[in-house]
């Protein structure tokens, strides 16, 4: 059944039909958006369900309707009933008018809409102007009923690459005794969506700004004012010089694993003592345990914490690798190569982190060839059919001569 179909269904039974959402804004911006949601007035469940038997509902507290893959809901209006992101009291009324509907949405650029058989735009919250000045904004107070807004504010920044108003920073600052209250894995999936984006520093910039970054974030917090030598690092303090490798690191990657290590590569400067600025002597060993500690507490998929733990670990060798000693360089490479990252997600973060001084270091072309000329069918073809400890070492023993020759 196509929308229209639809539309015309609901409009007959004396009801309209309006598309919501990010599906009307992306619209506007001309980007592509695949999922579709839609909004039906003038009418009750009751008559809905009359209309449409075929459609799978679900939900318990507010009923969502799937029809041909489309998501169609009852306009609604929405007041809360104690803290955290699903105390609301919700109700449904076919009297519920579009622009009470959009009301309660939380920011004006997903609370526009537009009607499915006229095409015209409801606008009542000056959305389509915010877009027009890249600006996010809260629709209304009704922002602060539920504080997982926050960090769609901050999620939503970071994809849109909008700037966020100075009274929807305010607005978030208030609900910051309230985000403790949300599931870990609800700031997960919203973290998660952050890390997608061309620009996730925008996420963690925005909830400075708001002064809310610590609450589910610290480890990130920490690094804000960690000083780094200035010769190295003239961006600043380590906040800053993470903010810049993740982003750079998006350039090159989507595996959100491999954007996580770069988020998390330097960790360990968030606790050096202050008498020991701007040096961080050690930071890559204290790192490891600073990532687990920051992978936990939003339950993070364990992948991604093993490549965090890599590239906290690793890094700093990484970026001095030509002024190891080859057994050193070998230990390195089998280390790294078998490990969730490898050497190709090793090598992002390396290059991200050189940053501005464009040092060319690249270990892992280096370090794929010598694993693959260098393994057991090449000793065994040398050496006869050696075994356990004695192929060990003779493997050892050619890899640091290939290395050796190479430079």
């Amino acid at each position: 059944m196509e929308i229209i179909e639809i539309a015309n269904k609901i409009n007959n039974a004396g009801g309209s039909l309006y598309l919501v959402g990010g599906a009307v804004r992306d619209e506007l911006m001309g980007k592509e958006n695949h999922d579709e949601d839609y909004c039906v007035t003038g009418l009750s469940s009751e008559e809905f369900i009359k209309l449409f038997p075929m459609a799978h509902i679900r939900g318990k507290s507010f009923q969502v309707y799937d029809i041909e893959n489309k998501e169609f809901a009852l306009a609604r209006t929405e007041k809360k009933a104690g803290l955290g992101h699903k105390e609301f009291e919700i109700t449904t009324d076919k009297n519920i008018t579009i622009e009470q509907d959009l009301k309660r949405r939380d920011i004006t650029v997903n609370s526009i809409a537009k009607d499915v058989l006229t095409n015209k735009i409801i606008d009542p919250f000056g959305g389509v102007e915010d877009i027009n000045n890249k600006t996010i904004r809260a629709t209304s107070n009704a922002f602060l009923e539920d504080p997982l807004r926050v960090y769609r504010v901050a999620r939503f920044a970071a994809q849109l690459e909008f700037t966020v108003d100075s009274n929807t920073l305010e607005l978030m600052n208030s609900l910051k005794n309230e985000l403790n209250t949300l599931s870990k894995e609800r700031v997960f999936e919203e973290f998660r969506k952050a890390l997608a984006q061309n620009k996730p520093s925008i996420f963690f910039d925005i909830l400075k700004k708001a002064n809310v970054l610590e609450i589910h974030f610290k480890e990130i917090y920490d690094l804000i004012g960690a000083l780094q030598p200035e010769k190295y690092h003239p961006e600043g303090d380590a906040y800053n010089h993470t903010m810049i490798v993740l982003d750079e690191i998006c350039k090159n990657t989507e595996n959100l694993k491999i954007r996580f290590a770069g988020l998390v590569h330097d960790l360990g400067k968030g606790i050096t003592p202050k008498d020991e600025y701007p040096h961080h002597y050690g930071h890559d060993v204290k790192g490891a345990s600073v990532v687990k500690q920051f992978a936990n507490s939003l339950k993070m998929p364990k992948a991604w914490v093993k490549c965090g733990v890599i590239s906290a670990t690793e890094h700093m060798r990484g970026g001095i690798f030509f002024e190891m000693r080859p057994e050193k360089q070998v230990q390195f490479i089998e280390k790294v190569s078998k490990s969730e990252l490898g050497l190709n997600g090793l090598q992002l973060v390396v290059n991200a982190d050189k940053g501005a001084r464009k040092e060319t270091n690249n270990f892992e072309i280096l370090g794929k060839k010598m694993l693959e000329e260098r393994n057991g069918e090449y000793i065994i073809k040398k050496y006869g059919n050696l075994k356990g400890l004695e192929m060990k070492q003779k493997l050892q023993q050619e890899r640091i001569k290939y290395l050796l020759r190479k430079y």
